[in-house]
Protein backbone atom coordinates (compact mmCIF):
# COMPACT_ATOMS: atom_id res chain seq x y z
CA UNK A 1 0.00 0.00 0.00
CA UNK A 2 1.20 3.46 -0.72
CA UNK A 3 2.04 5.74 2.17
CA UNK A 4 0.31 9.07 2.01
CA UNK A 5 1.34 12.25 3.76
CA UNK A 6 -1.35 14.72 4.85
CA UNK A 7 -0.14 18.14 3.66
CA UNK A 8 -1.11 21.17 5.73
CA UNK A 9 -2.29 23.89 3.35
CA UNK A 10 -3.56 27.27 4.49
CA UNK A 11 -4.61 29.13 1.39
CA UNK A 12 -7.10 31.96 1.13
CA UNK A 13 -9.68 32.27 -1.64
CA UNK A 14 -9.79 29.77 -4.47
CA UNK A 15 -8.02 26.41 -4.23
CA UNK A 16 -6.71 25.94 -7.75
CA UNK A 17 -7.73 22.84 -9.60
CA UNK A 18 -9.77 21.19 -6.90
CA UNK A 19 -11.50 23.23 -4.23
CA UNK A 20 -14.22 25.75 -3.54
CA UNK A 21 -13.83 29.25 -2.23
CA UNK A 22 -13.86 28.62 1.53
CA UNK A 23 -11.99 27.41 4.59
CA UNK A 24 -9.71 24.46 3.93
CA UNK A 25 -10.15 21.11 5.62
CA UNK A 26 -6.99 20.82 7.71
CA UNK A 27 -5.84 17.22 8.16
CA UNK A 28 -4.16 16.33 11.42
CA UNK A 29 -0.61 14.96 11.49
CA UNK A 30 -0.25 11.27 10.77
CA UNK A 31 -1.16 9.40 13.99
CA UNK A 32 1.41 7.21 15.65
CA UNK A 33 1.09 3.65 14.37
CA UNK A 34 -0.46 1.25 16.86
CA UNK A 35 1.81 -1.24 18.57
CA UNK A 36 1.48 -4.51 16.70
CA UNK A 37 2.61 -7.83 18.10
CA UNK A 38 5.00 -9.53 15.67
CA UNK A 39 3.16 -12.12 13.54
CA UNK A 40 5.45 -14.93 14.72
CA UNK A 41 4.57 -14.25 18.35
CA UNK A 42 0.83 -13.48 18.65
CA UNK A 43 -0.72 -12.65 22.01
CA UNK A 44 -2.86 -15.74 21.64
CA UNK A 45 -0.77 -18.68 20.37
CA UNK A 46 -3.88 -20.18 18.76
CA UNK A 47 -4.61 -17.04 16.71
CA UNK A 48 -4.47 -17.46 12.97
CA UNK A 49 -1.65 -15.51 11.32
CA UNK A 50 -2.03 -14.83 7.61
CA UNK A 51 0.72 -14.31 5.10
CA UNK A 52 -0.39 -11.13 3.33
CA UNK A 53 2.25 -11.25 0.60
CA UNK A 54 0.66 -9.98 -2.60
CA UNK A 55 -2.42 -8.57 -0.86
CA UNK A 56 -3.19 -5.08 -2.18
CA UNK A 57 -5.54 -3.95 0.58
CA UNK A 58 -4.29 -4.98 4.02
CA UNK A 59 -6.34 -2.35 5.86
CA UNK A 60 -9.55 -0.34 5.47
CA UNK A 61 -7.62 2.64 6.83
CA UNK A 62 -7.63 5.63 4.40
CA UNK A 63 -9.99 3.88 1.97
CA UNK A 64 -13.33 5.06 0.61
CA UNK A 65 -15.54 2.05 -0.14
CA UNK A 66 -19.08 1.87 -1.55
CA UNK A 67 -21.93 -0.53 -1.04
CA UNK A 68 -22.69 -2.46 -4.25
CA UNK A 69 -26.16 -3.99 -4.65
CA UNK A 70 -25.74 -5.82 -7.96
CA UNK A 71 -29.37 -6.92 -7.76
CA UNK A 72 -30.81 -5.90 -11.14
CA UNK A 73 -31.88 -8.53 -13.66
CA UNK A 74 -33.61 -8.27 -17.03
CA UNK A 75 -35.72 -10.58 -19.13
CA UNK A 76 -33.36 -12.52 -21.39
CA UNK A 77 -30.20 -12.04 -19.32
CA UNK A 78 -27.90 -14.86 -18.10
CA UNK A 79 -29.66 -15.19 -14.73
CA UNK A 80 -32.83 -16.53 -16.34
CA UNK A 81 -34.97 -14.89 -13.66
CA UNK A 82 -36.67 -12.25 -15.77
CA UNK A 83 -37.04 -8.74 -14.43
CA UNK A 84 -35.72 -8.42 -10.88
CA UNK A 85 -35.72 -5.25 -8.77
CA UNK A 86 -36.97 -3.06 -11.57
CA UNK A 87 -40.69 -4.01 -11.46
CA UNK A 88 -43.08 -2.60 -8.90
CA UNK A 89 -45.26 -5.34 -7.40
CA UNK A 90 -44.49 -7.61 -10.35
CA UNK A 91 -45.32 -5.10 -13.10
CA UNK A 92 -42.83 -3.19 -15.25
CA UNK A 93 -44.39 -0.38 -17.25
CA UNK A 94 -44.64 3.41 -17.05
CA UNK A 95 -46.12 4.25 -13.67
CA UNK A 96 -45.07 0.88 -12.24
CA UNK A 97 -41.32 0.64 -11.60
CA UNK A 98 -39.23 0.61 -8.43
CA UNK A 99 -36.36 2.90 -9.35
CA UNK A 100 -36.36 6.70 -8.94
CA UNK A 101 -33.21 7.26 -11.03
CA UNK A 102 -32.54 5.95 -14.55
CA UNK A 103 -29.06 4.71 -15.52
CA UNK A 104 -27.07 6.45 -18.22
CA UNK A 105 -26.81 3.53 -20.65
CA UNK A 106 -24.32 5.13 -23.05
CA UNK A 107 -21.35 2.90 -22.22
CA UNK A 108 -23.03 -0.47 -21.59
CA UNK A 109 -22.22 -3.36 -23.89
CA UNK A 110 -25.42 -5.28 -23.08
CA UNK A 111 -28.67 -3.31 -23.09
CA UNK A 112 -32.23 -4.55 -22.58
CA UNK A 113 -35.34 -2.88 -23.94
CA UNK A 114 -37.38 -1.43 -21.08
CA UNK A 115 -40.98 -2.31 -22.05
CA UNK A 116 -42.95 0.80 -23.06
CA UNK A 117 -40.40 3.20 -21.59
CA UNK A 118 -39.43 5.92 -24.04
CA UNK A 119 -37.92 9.38 -23.98
CA UNK A 120 -39.84 12.51 -24.95
CA UNK A 121 -38.47 12.25 -28.50
CA UNK A 122 -39.99 8.72 -28.74
CA UNK A 123 -36.58 6.98 -28.62
CA UNK A 124 -36.39 3.68 -26.76
CA UNK A 125 -35.13 3.49 -23.16
CA UNK A 126 -32.89 0.64 -22.02
CA UNK A 127 -31.80 -0.97 -18.75
CA UNK A 128 -28.82 -3.10 -17.64
CA UNK A 129 -28.52 -6.44 -15.89
CA UNK A 130 -26.10 -7.11 -13.06
CA UNK A 131 -26.04 -10.68 -14.36
CA UNK A 132 -23.91 -9.65 -17.33
CA UNK A 133 -20.19 -9.63 -16.66
CA UNK A 134 -19.76 -6.69 -19.02
CA UNK A 135 -22.01 -4.61 -16.74
CA UNK A 136 -20.03 -5.36 -13.60
CA UNK A 137 -16.76 -4.89 -15.48
CA UNK A 138 -17.89 -1.42 -16.54
CA UNK A 139 -18.84 -0.48 -12.99
CA UNK A 140 -15.45 -1.53 -11.62
CA UNK A 141 -13.74 0.29 -14.46
CA UNK A 142 -15.55 3.44 -13.35
CA UNK A 143 -14.32 2.87 -9.80
CA UNK A 144 -10.75 2.75 -11.05
CA UNK A 145 -11.18 5.66 -13.46
CA UNK A 146 -12.62 7.95 -10.78
CA UNK A 147 -10.41 6.79 -7.92
CA UNK A 148 -12.93 4.95 -5.72
CA UNK A 149 -11.12 2.29 -3.70
CA UNK A 150 -13.65 -0.54 -3.90
CA UNK A 151 -16.95 -2.02 -2.74
CA UNK A 152 -18.74 -4.20 -0.25
CA UNK A 153 -20.90 -6.55 -2.33
CA UNK A 154 -24.30 -6.81 -0.63
CA UNK A 155 -25.57 -10.31 0.09
CA UNK A 156 -29.06 -10.67 1.50
CA UNK A 157 -29.33 -13.58 3.91
CA UNK A 158 -32.74 -14.51 2.49
CA UNK A 159 -31.08 -15.27 -0.87
CA UNK A 160 -28.52 -17.74 0.48
CA UNK A 161 -30.76 -20.78 0.86
CA UNK A 162 -30.40 -22.13 -2.66
CA UNK A 163 -32.36 -22.16 -5.90
CA UNK A 164 -32.37 -19.52 -8.61
CA UNK A 165 -31.90 -16.61 -6.20
CA UNK A 166 -28.65 -18.02 -4.81
CA UNK A 167 -27.45 -18.90 -8.30
CA UNK A 168 -28.01 -15.29 -9.32
CA UNK A 169 -26.24 -13.69 -6.35
CA UNK A 170 -23.32 -16.11 -6.76
CA UNK A 171 -23.11 -15.17 -10.43
CA UNK A 172 -22.91 -11.48 -9.55
CA UNK A 173 -20.33 -12.16 -6.83
CA UNK A 174 -18.18 -14.07 -9.32
CA UNK A 175 -18.37 -11.11 -11.70
CA UNK A 176 -17.37 -8.73 -8.90
CA UNK A 177 -14.40 -10.82 -7.76
CA UNK A 178 -13.14 -11.07 -11.33
CA UNK A 179 -13.54 -7.35 -12.02
CA UNK A 180 -12.03 -6.35 -8.66
CA UNK A 181 -8.93 -8.35 -9.49
CA UNK A 182 -8.75 -6.93 -13.03
CA UNK A 183 -9.03 -3.30 -11.92
CA UNK A 184 -7.26 -3.74 -8.57
CA UNK A 185 -10.23 -2.55 -6.52
CA UNK A 186 -10.78 -3.62 -2.92
CA UNK A 187 -13.69 -6.00 -2.41
CA UNK A 188 -15.51 -7.51 0.55
CA UNK A 189 -18.89 -9.14 1.21
CA UNK A 190 -21.55 -7.58 3.41
CA UNK A 191 -24.43 -9.74 4.63
CA UNK A 192 -27.72 -7.92 5.06
CA UNK A 193 -29.80 -9.70 7.67
CA UNK A 194 -30.30 -10.13 11.38
CA UNK A 195 -29.00 -12.25 14.23
CA UNK A 196 -32.19 -13.24 15.95
CA UNK A 197 -32.83 -16.92 15.25
CA UNK A 198 -31.21 -20.28 14.65
CA UNK A 199 -32.21 -19.88 11.02
CA UNK A 200 -30.12 -16.71 10.81
CA UNK A 201 -27.19 -18.60 12.28
CA UNK A 202 -27.53 -21.51 9.86
CA UNK A 203 -27.89 -19.34 6.77
CA UNK A 204 -25.06 -16.92 7.47
CA UNK A 205 -22.46 -19.39 8.71
CA UNK A 206 -23.08 -22.06 6.08
CA UNK A 207 -23.09 -19.54 3.24
CA UNK A 208 -19.96 -17.71 4.39
CA UNK A 209 -17.97 -20.89 4.93
CA UNK A 210 -19.08 -22.12 1.52
CA UNK A 211 -18.01 -18.88 -0.19
CA UNK A 212 -14.61 -18.85 1.52
CA UNK A 213 -13.87 -22.32 0.17
CA UNK A 214 -15.60 -22.11 -3.20
CA UNK A 215 -14.12 -18.78 -4.28
CA UNK A 216 -10.86 -19.01 -2.30
CA UNK A 217 -11.59 -15.64 -0.74
CA UNK A 218 -8.50 -15.69 1.47
CA UNK A 219 -6.13 -16.81 -1.29
CA UNK A 220 -3.58 -14.07 -1.99
CA UNK A 221 -3.19 -15.07 -5.62
CA UNK A 222 -6.81 -15.85 -6.48
CA UNK A 223 -8.21 -12.77 -4.68
CA UNK A 224 -5.35 -10.33 -4.01
CA UNK A 225 -7.78 -7.42 -3.51
CA UNK A 226 -10.06 -9.06 -0.95
CA UNK A 227 -10.16 -6.52 1.88
CA UNK A 228 -8.24 -7.19 5.06
CA UNK A 229 -8.05 -5.29 8.31
CA UNK A 230 -5.98 -5.84 11.44
CA UNK A 231 -4.19 -8.65 9.67
CA UNK A 232 -7.35 -10.62 8.83
CA UNK A 233 -9.85 -10.91 5.95
CA UNK A 234 -12.98 -8.85 6.58
CA UNK A 235 -16.39 -10.38 7.28
CA UNK A 236 -19.23 -7.86 7.36
CA UNK A 237 -22.80 -8.09 8.65
CA UNK A 238 -25.35 -5.28 8.42
CA UNK A 239 -28.50 -5.23 10.56
CA UNK A 240 -27.57 -6.34 14.09
CA UNK A 241 -29.06 -4.21 16.86
CA UNK A 242 -31.84 -2.54 14.87
CA UNK A 243 -35.22 -2.42 16.59
CA UNK A 244 -36.81 -3.48 13.30
CA UNK A 245 -34.85 -6.75 13.13
CA UNK A 246 -34.40 -9.88 15.17
CA UNK A 247 -31.99 -9.42 18.08
CA UNK A 248 -30.48 -12.25 20.08
CA UNK A 249 -26.95 -11.74 21.49
CA UNK A 250 -26.50 -15.48 21.92
CA UNK A 251 -27.22 -16.08 18.23
CA UNK A 252 -24.82 -13.28 17.29
CA UNK A 253 -22.19 -14.76 19.58
CA UNK A 254 -22.64 -18.17 17.92
CA UNK A 255 -22.34 -16.66 14.43
CA UNK A 256 -19.10 -14.91 15.37
CA UNK A 257 -17.73 -17.98 17.12
CA UNK A 258 -18.29 -20.04 13.98
CA UNK A 259 -16.93 -17.50 11.51
CA UNK A 260 -14.22 -15.85 13.60
CA UNK A 261 -13.51 -18.18 16.54
CA UNK A 262 -12.64 -16.48 19.81
CA UNK A 263 -9.33 -18.36 19.95
CA UNK A 264 -8.26 -18.38 16.31
CA UNK A 265 -9.65 -14.91 15.37
CA UNK A 266 -9.89 -15.97 11.73
CA UNK A 267 -11.46 -12.75 10.43
CA UNK A 268 -11.93 -9.10 11.26
CA UNK A 269 -15.62 -8.33 11.79
CA UNK A 270 -17.26 -5.17 10.48
CA UNK A 271 -20.77 -4.55 11.77
CA UNK A 272 -23.41 -2.27 10.25
CA UNK A 273 -25.31 -0.88 13.23
CA UNK A 274 -28.13 1.60 13.99
CA UNK A 275 -27.25 5.30 13.96
CA UNK A 276 -28.04 5.56 17.68
CA UNK A 277 -25.98 2.49 18.59
CA UNK A 278 -23.92 4.24 21.27
CA UNK A 279 -26.89 5.64 23.22
CA UNK A 280 -29.05 2.51 22.79
CA UNK A 281 -31.97 4.67 21.66
CA UNK A 282 -34.13 5.47 18.65
CA UNK A 283 -33.42 2.89 15.92
CA UNK A 284 -31.25 0.79 18.28
CA UNK A 285 -32.28 -1.84 20.79
CA UNK A 286 -32.16 -0.69 24.40
CA UNK A 287 -30.08 -3.59 25.64
CA UNK A 288 -26.58 -3.31 27.12
CA UNK A 289 -25.79 -6.78 25.78
CA UNK A 290 -25.53 -5.11 22.39
CA UNK A 291 -22.49 -3.14 23.58
CA UNK A 292 -21.05 -6.28 25.12
CA UNK A 293 -21.27 -7.96 21.70
CA UNK A 294 -19.41 -5.08 20.08
CA UNK A 295 -16.60 -5.13 22.62
CA UNK A 296 -16.16 -8.88 22.36
CA UNK A 297 -16.20 -9.37 18.60
CA UNK A 298 -16.21 -6.29 16.44
CA UNK A 299 -13.22 -4.68 14.72
CA UNK A 300 -15.10 -1.98 12.77
CA UNK A 301 -18.42 -0.28 13.57
CA UNK A 302 -20.40 1.28 10.72
CA UNK A 303 -23.47 3.26 11.84
CA UNK A 304 -26.21 3.69 9.21
CA UNK A 305 -26.66 7.41 8.58
CA UNK A 306 -28.96 7.31 5.54
CA UNK A 307 -32.22 9.07 6.38
CA UNK A 308 -30.97 10.19 9.81
CA UNK A 309 -30.40 13.80 8.72
CA UNK A 310 -31.07 16.11 5.79
CA UNK A 311 -29.67 19.26 4.22
CA UNK A 312 -30.94 21.39 7.12
CA UNK A 313 -29.14 19.58 9.92
CA UNK A 314 -26.48 17.37 8.36
CA UNK A 315 -23.41 19.17 9.69
CA UNK A 316 -24.78 19.70 13.20
CA UNK A 317 -26.08 16.13 13.43
CA UNK A 318 -22.73 14.61 12.46
CA UNK A 319 -20.88 16.99 14.81
CA UNK A 320 -23.23 15.92 17.59
CA UNK A 321 -22.92 12.16 17.03
CA UNK A 322 -19.70 11.15 15.32
CA UNK A 323 -17.00 12.57 17.65
CA UNK A 324 -18.68 10.93 20.64
CA UNK A 325 -19.03 7.69 18.67
CA UNK A 326 -15.36 7.83 17.75
CA UNK A 327 -14.32 8.43 21.35
CA UNK A 328 -16.33 5.40 22.52
CA UNK A 329 -14.68 3.30 19.82
CA UNK A 330 -11.22 4.63 20.61
CA UNK A 331 -11.69 3.80 24.28
CA UNK A 332 -12.78 0.26 23.39
CA UNK A 333 -10.15 -0.24 20.65
CA UNK A 334 -12.67 -0.57 17.83
CA UNK A 335 -12.36 1.18 14.48
CA UNK A 336 -15.18 3.29 13.10
CA UNK A 337 -16.40 4.09 9.59
CA UNK A 338 -18.99 6.83 8.94
CA UNK A 339 -21.63 6.33 6.25
CA UNK A 340 -22.25 9.11 3.73
CA UNK A 341 -24.77 9.28 0.88
CA UNK A 342 -25.49 11.66 -2.02
CA UNK A 343 -29.21 12.05 -1.28
CA UNK A 344 -32.38 10.00 -0.96
CA UNK A 345 -35.50 9.34 -3.05
CA UNK A 346 -37.77 6.28 -3.05
CA UNK A 347 -41.14 7.55 -4.27
CA UNK A 348 -41.63 4.97 -7.04
CA UNK A 349 -41.13 2.13 -4.57
CA UNK A 350 -44.12 3.49 -2.66
CA UNK A 351 -46.43 4.59 -5.46
CA UNK A 352 -49.46 3.27 -3.56
CA UNK A 353 -48.77 5.63 -0.66
CA UNK A 354 -49.74 9.32 -0.39
CA UNK A 355 -47.22 11.44 -2.34
CA UNK A 356 -46.65 13.66 0.68
CA UNK A 357 -45.45 10.64 2.67
CA UNK A 358 -42.90 9.53 0.06
CA UNK A 359 -42.06 12.58 -2.06
CA UNK A 360 -39.62 12.53 -4.93
CA UNK A 361 -36.17 13.83 -4.05
CA UNK A 362 -36.98 13.49 -0.37
CA UNK A 363 -33.43 14.46 0.56
CA UNK A 364 -32.15 16.60 -2.34
CA UNK A 365 -28.58 16.20 -3.55
CA UNK A 366 -28.10 19.94 -3.99
CA UNK A 367 -25.60 19.41 -6.76
CA UNK A 368 -23.31 17.40 -4.49
CA UNK A 369 -23.29 19.80 -1.53
CA UNK A 370 -25.17 17.34 0.69
CA UNK A 371 -22.62 14.60 -0.03
CA UNK A 372 -19.57 16.80 0.43
CA UNK A 373 -20.87 18.28 3.69
CA UNK A 374 -21.01 14.76 5.13
CA UNK A 375 -17.53 13.92 3.88
CA UNK A 376 -16.03 17.05 5.42
CA UNK A 377 -17.93 16.64 8.71
CA UNK A 378 -16.69 13.05 9.01
CA UNK A 379 -13.14 14.11 8.25
CA UNK A 380 -13.30 16.89 10.83
CA UNK A 381 -14.61 14.46 13.46
CA UNK A 382 -11.63 12.21 12.75
CA UNK A 383 -9.31 15.22 13.12
CA UNK A 384 -10.89 16.01 16.47
CA UNK A 385 -10.64 12.54 18.03
CA UNK A 386 -7.57 11.25 16.15
CA UNK A 387 -8.24 7.52 16.06
CA UNK A 388 -5.66 5.16 14.56
CA UNK A 389 -7.75 4.37 11.46
CA UNK A 390 -9.84 6.72 9.30
CA UNK A 391 -12.12 5.52 6.50
CA UNK A 392 -15.44 6.10 4.75
CA UNK A 393 -18.40 4.08 3.47
CA UNK A 394 -20.48 5.50 0.61
CA UNK A 395 -24.10 4.37 0.36
CA UNK A 396 -24.42 3.31 -2.41
CA UNK A 397 -22.80 2.72 -5.81
CA UNK A 398 -25.83 1.44 -7.75
CA UNK A 399 -28.88 1.87 -5.46
CA UNK A 400 -31.45 3.42 -7.81
CA UNK A 401 -34.41 2.15 -5.75
CA UNK A 402 -33.73 4.47 -2.81
CA UNK A 403 -31.94 7.07 -4.88
CA UNK A 404 -28.57 6.84 -3.14
CA UNK A 405 -26.65 5.83 -6.28
CA UNK A 406 -23.42 7.55 -7.33
CA UNK A 407 -22.80 5.74 -10.64
CA UNK A 408 -23.73 7.31 -13.97
CA UNK A 409 -27.41 8.18 -14.23
CA UNK A 410 -29.45 10.33 -16.59
CA UNK A 411 -29.69 14.05 -15.92
CA UNK A 412 -32.96 15.86 -15.26
CA UNK A 413 -33.47 17.03 -18.85
CA UNK A 414 -32.94 13.57 -20.36
CA UNK A 415 -35.24 11.13 -18.58
CA UNK A 416 -37.67 8.52 -19.91
CA UNK A 417 -41.34 9.24 -19.40
CA UNK A 418 -43.01 7.51 -16.46
CA UNK A 419 -46.58 8.74 -16.72
CA UNK A 420 -48.44 9.25 -14.43
CA UNK A 421 -45.36 9.32 -12.24
CA UNK A 422 -41.82 10.47 -12.99
CA UNK A 423 -38.10 9.94 -12.43
CA UNK A 424 -35.47 12.04 -10.68
CA UNK A 425 -32.35 13.07 -12.58
CA UNK A 426 -28.90 14.27 -11.69
CA UNK A 427 -28.44 18.01 -12.05
CA UNK A 428 -28.04 19.08 -15.69
CA UNK A 429 -25.12 21.36 -14.92
CA UNK A 430 -23.26 18.54 -13.16
CA UNK A 431 -23.53 15.67 -15.62
CA UNK A 432 -24.16 11.95 -15.32
CA UNK A 433 -20.76 11.20 -13.78
CA UNK A 434 -20.63 13.99 -11.18
CA UNK A 435 -21.16 11.79 -8.15
CA UNK A 436 -18.52 9.29 -9.26
CA UNK A 437 -16.12 12.21 -9.62
CA UNK A 438 -17.08 13.65 -6.24
CA UNK A 439 -16.65 10.27 -4.51
CA UNK A 440 -13.23 10.09 -6.11
CA UNK A 441 -12.39 13.45 -4.57
CA UNK A 442 -13.48 12.10 -1.19
CA UNK A 443 -11.02 9.26 -1.75
CA UNK A 444 -8.26 11.77 -2.43
CA UNK A 445 -9.09 13.59 0.80
CA UNK A 446 -8.92 10.37 2.83
CA UNK A 447 -5.74 9.32 1.04
CA UNK A 448 -4.11 12.48 2.36
CA UNK A 449 -4.25 14.80 -0.65
CA UNK A 450 -4.37 18.39 0.56
CA UNK A 451 -6.11 21.51 -0.63
CA UNK A 452 -9.75 20.55 -0.11
CA UNK A 453 -12.21 23.00 1.39
CA UNK A 454 -15.50 22.76 3.22
CA UNK A 455 -17.35 23.48 -0.04
CA UNK A 456 -17.30 20.74 -2.63
CA UNK A 457 -14.42 20.84 -5.12
CA UNK A 458 -14.77 22.77 -8.37
CA UNK A 459 -14.46 20.60 -11.44
CA UNK A 460 -12.17 21.96 -14.14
Amino acid sequence: MKKYLFILMLLSGFFAGSCGDDTPVIPEPEPEPPVVTPPDNPVNPNEVVYDETGCLYTSYNKLVMCGYQGWFSCSGDPTGMGWVHYPHEGALRPGSINIDFWPDMTEYEKKYVAPNFKYADDSQAYLFSSGDYSTVDLHFKWMKDYGIDGVFVQRFVSQTTGGAAKTRVNMVLEHCLKAAKKYERAIAIMYDGSAGSNQDYDRITSDWNELVEKYKLFDNVENPTFLRHNGKPVFSLWGYGFTSRGFDPQIFDSICENICDSEKRKVSIMLGVPYNWRTLSGDCVDDERFHESLKKWVDIIMPWGVGRYDNNNVASRIAEMVPADLQWCKTNQIDYVPTVSPGFSWANMHNNEPPATYPYDQCPRNGGDFFWTQVVAARQAYSQVKPAAQMLYVAMFDEMDEGTCIFKCETASHLPLNTPRRFVGYEDDRGSDHYLWLAGKASELFHGVGGFGTSQPIRN
